[in-house]
């Protein structure tokens, strides 16, 4: 009896020191789930969300705190690809929240009417704006992420939201709707 216990302490000790490495070596850093969600974010940082940035609010949707639609800079494919993801119904953007352009927005600053206030160099979440105090500004288009913060704070409406010029480098060929769910068949012969 008294080796039947001994064995059964043995075995308990040496499965409890095995896990306790296995716990140690495999472990996870992070949320995965919180990972794939920021990932599939369009990582603009502009808070329109009501978090101050796309990591807060993937972490947010992982532990369910609020829904999948309140990114209007990913749009329905954001929403779709989420709802992917998270095995849950896709619902439309949150009409509270704002409405996502049907094509990418740049903020143009008008620089003639200007006055230098730096209230739109504070609220870029990007730092797109550059300029000093009293000087005018400008937008470095190819930081801009069109998320419009920078409107309200302007008291001159300096500001206009255009959209993206189409260059070679930002044309995109748009895929085929029929092609969508097509299956395709690879052979290969060696």
């Amino acid at each position: 009896m008294v080796m039947a216990i001994l064995v059964m302490v043995g075995l308990a000790a040496f499965f409890g020191a095995l896990l306790g490495y296995a716990a140690l070596k495999f472990k996870v850093e992070g949320d995965p789930i919180t990972d794939q969600i920021d990932q599939l974010l369009p990582q603009t940082q502009c808070g329109q969300c009501g978090y101050p940035g796309c990591r807060p609010y993937a972490e947010a949707i992982a532990k369910e705190e609020v829904g999948i639609n309140h990114c209007p800079p990913g749009g329905e494919a954001t929403i779709q690809a989420l709802a992917d993801l998270l095995d849950v119904e896709a619902v439309p953007l949150d009409a509270e929240i704002g409405e996502h352009p049907p094509e990418p927005l740049v903020a143009i600053i008008r620089e003639d009417t200007c006055i230098g206030c730096t209230l739109c160099i504070q609220a870029c979440p990007v730092d797109a704006i550059v300029g000093a105090a009293k000087q005018m500004h400008t937008i470095i288009a190819d930081e801009c992420t069109g998320c419009e913060l920078c409107l309200p704070p302007c008291p001159v409406d300096c500001i206009d939201m255009i959209p993206v010029p189409k260059t070679p480098e930002t044309w995109v060929f748009p895929e085929p709707k029929g092609l969508r769910n097509i299956p395709v068949k690879v052979e290969y012969s060696a």
